[in-house]
């Protein structure tokens, strides 16, 4: 009981949902109770040992990869203002072409001309090659008119930064949906700012009820936020975590390893190498 107390003061400290974290801690106590201490370990150490584990198994287990199409593939960045989906959009894009695919960007925010001339910079910088159109043009007709391109081009991804606003509203989803319907999209990932807190599981639940998500990225995991927001949203839309954002410059992302946010968000990262050792 006092391990399992020390624990949930990790998770609610790193702003795990508290659902997640009942629901979390029961399963934990559930496995500890008929557990063999191993001879070399206390049972405190134990019990984090097999809550290092369930929240690694939670979060995704391995790491999970994009999965590509016959090309083009789409992948369909979604999201909230000020999550940093344009910025990601262009570090995707990157990773990929270091990958050795040919990304193409797509600015399909017609709502804030800055997020295409954002876009346009980005895509100048790292020489990969955006399509755009008027801010008059709806997002629809952008993406028909941005798959046909990909195809001149040979692109292998399209990689579309969709328009977020500032909260959820019914014209953003159906827009979204119509989007999506028109792109096929074989990803649709959800941008999250990792600070977000608790209210990041209402907008995954949200997102995903509407335009059906396979994947999250996380942005700002370079800030003291431990990522709890990823925790709560993997357990309740059982989404997998792709990729997270490590930072400002582009470069700045990696695909995401489950165990390495584990023993971030219990804050015990030294306690596990400390137990391997023993």
């Amino acid at each position: 009981d006092d391990a399992l107390r020390q624990v949930r003061l990790a998770l609610l400290e790193a702003d795990v949902n508290f659902r997640v974290v009942k629901d979390f801690t029961a399963k934990v106590r559930e496995r500890s109770i008929g557990a063999e201490v191993a001879q070399s370990l206390t049972p405190a150490q134990q019990i984090i040992k097999i809550v290092n584990e369930e929240l690694t198994n939670i979060l995704g287990g391995g790491q999970s990869c994009l999965t590509s199409a016959p090309p083009p593939s789409v992948a369909m960045l979604v999201g909230l203002q000020g999550c940093g989906k344009t910025t990601t959009a262009a570090k995707l894009a990157l990773y990929l072409k270091h990958s050795g695919q040919r990304p193409l960007l797509v600015a399909a925010d017609n709502y804030r001309p800055a997020a295409i001339e954002q876009l346009a910079t980005l895509g100048k910088q790292l020489d990969i090659p955006v399509y755009s159109e008027a801010p008059g043009a709806t997002s629809k007709d952008i993406c028909a008119h941005a798959l046909t391109k990909a195809k001149g081009l040979a692109a292998t991804w399209v990689i579309v930064d969709t328009a977020g606003r500032l909260h959820i509203d019914e014209t953003m989803m159906k827009e979204l949906a119509q989007v999506k319907r028109k792109l096929k999209p074989r990803e649709v990932l959800l941008v999250v700012d990792a600070m977000t807190g608790q209210d990041a599981v209402r907008v995954a639940e949200e997102f995903h009820s509407k335009v059906n998500l396979t994947g999250l990225i996380l942005t700002k995991m370079d800030g003291d936020a431990r990522g709890g927001a990823a925790l709560s949203i993997r357990w309740v839309s059982g989404v997998p975590i792709k990729f997270i954002g490590i930072g400002e410059k582009v470069d700045a992302f990696e695909p995401f390893y489950p165990d390495r946010l584990a023993s971030r968000i219990l804050g015990m990262g030294d306690m596990l190498t400390f137990i391997e050792k023993a």
